[in-house]
């Protein structure tokens, strides 16, 4: 088996920074892609910004994190990533948009490459099977937030063989995480269990059963979660929860997924959660207030 040496990573955005964060102080060569600019400098802030806060908690010396900050370098240009022994793409949870980045950066590829998707909810085989390397391709879901968060799901498409299983698992172990190995079927492990989770708690609001508040004090309080589930969805982002959703009920047709009409009521006024300032509760204040 190959080792692992270089790493591309596809979106620059929210779980993107992260990964290249937790990958360059592992000692991975990293190189970052996104098609503007501005989101690599904003990346490339972000992980400034998380690394120093590391350094004052001293997790790690201010020495680590100048070596781990130059080995991270940023391209508009996709095709860069080519020579990358393995590349995780991170972009937007849209399988158009995903397809789209695996075959345009198929012809550019060393024969060598491993080809992994973030994605959350979206079929691996599905995605696999639109590149040239199926049996090198995998499902390489990272929790949000990423420096923070311990766990990181592997999922095998129908194709995978074990040696792309084994190299991925390698980079897991020397970031410090947790792998747990899921089969690919819509959502996998975290997401079948979590957004039915959050989908019910918008019914009982949309219902009348409980406020914004006294839903997330329920589930704080009464279930020992450290978020509430409407909370949680904002920070996930509504647009997520509710892909993730659909993803569920169309690929395992139970009535039991559909996502709550609240819910896309939400996504469709373009209140997102967090990073639209907007969701179950409004941002825009000192504290954040609940919206109904």
């Amino acid at each position: 088996m190959a080792e692992i040496g270089s790493i591309g990573i596809v979106g620059a955005g929210q779980m993107g920074n992260g990964i290249a964060h937790v990958c360059a102080l592992a000692g991975y060569e990293v190189i970052l892609n996104d098609i503007s600019t501005e989101a690599l400098d904003g990346a490339l802030t972000l992980i400034d910004r998380n690394m120093d806060r590391q350094v004052a908690r001293e997790k790690i010396s201010a020495e680590e994190k100048a070596a781990a900050r130059a080995r991270i370098s940023t391209t508009l240009k996709l095709t860069d990533l080519g020579s990358c022994d393995l590349i995780i793409e991170a972009a937007t949870e849209r399988e158009t948009v995903k397809q789209a980045i695996f075959e345009d950066l198929v012809p550019h590829l060393a024969p060598h490459t491993i080809l992994t998707s973030n994605t959350s909810s979206i079929s691996i085989t599905r995605l696999a099977s639109r590149t040239d390397r199926p049996e090198k391709f995998m499902g390489f879901h990272f929790m949000n937030p990423v420096p923070v968060m311990q766990l990181v799901e592997l999922i095998r498409g129908i194709a995978t063989d074990e040696e792309t299983f084994k190299a991925c698992k390698a980079v897991v172990d020397r970031i410090g995480k947790t792998a747990a190995t899921a089969e690919d079927f819509p959502a996998f492990i975290v997401n079948r269990i979590l957004m039915p989770m959050i989908n019910e708690a918008v019914y009982t609001l949309y219902e009348g059963v409980g406020s914004v508040r006294s839903i997330d004090e329920s589930m704080k309080l009464g279930a020992n979660h450290p978020m509430g589930p409407l909370e949680l969805a904002d920070f996930i982002g509504l647009d997520t929860c509710l892909a993730i959703m659909n993803v569920l009920h169309d690929g395992l047709a139970d009535t039991k997924y559909r996502p709550c009409p609240l819910l896309t009521k939400y996504v469709e006024a373009g209140w997102l959660g967090r990073k639209t300032d907007r969701g179950f509760y409004d941002y825009r204040g000192e504290t954040p207030v609940p919206t109904r």
